[in-house]
């Protein structure tokens, strides 16, 4: 998705009067728009992989912020957070399963940490965890 398609869910949000979207959606567009500058400092483009992981990264912060208002009995807080979560993973891109992930290892030539890894970087790039794929890699 596009900065763009972001603003738009956003103003549709915003007409169903859905407080968490419109938040978590502003998280998001802050993120890109924060992105986007950088990129054009150096002369890139943002890819869809660059928006997929700043989108892992905002659920991954907003998991993390939950855990804490769920240590402190903040609930109302937690429900907020949960929601926002819920949108942002609407974004999010399938992530290959771990089968998916032993499947290509095992159709890899060479099964080197490094080379899968790279391997991986390079052609599944926001559509898998990275984590995953290295403990796969191990228990081959």
């Amino acid at each position: 998705m596009t900065l763009d398609n972001f603003k738009k869910e956003k103003i549709e949000a915003m007409k169903a009067k859905d407080k968490d979207a419109v938040s978590a959606l502003n998280v998001i567009i802050t993120k890109i728009m924060a992105l986007t500058i950088e990129r054009r400092a150096l002369n890139q483009e943002v890819t869809e992989a660059d928006i997929s992981s700043l989108l892992q990264k905002a659920e991954k912060e907003l998991t993390e912020e939950r855990e804490g208002f769920i240590k402190a009995g903040r609930e109302e807080t937690v429900a907020t957070l949960t929601n926002q979560i819920e949108v942002i993973k609407k974004y999010l891109p399938k992530l290959l399963s771990a089968e998916e992930v032993k499947e290509i290892i095992l159709g890899l030539e060479d099964k080197s940490i490094p080379s899968v890894m790279r391997y991986f970087k390079a052609n599944y790039a926001g559509k898998v965890d990275m984590r995953m794929v290295q403990e796969t890699l191990k228990s081959i």
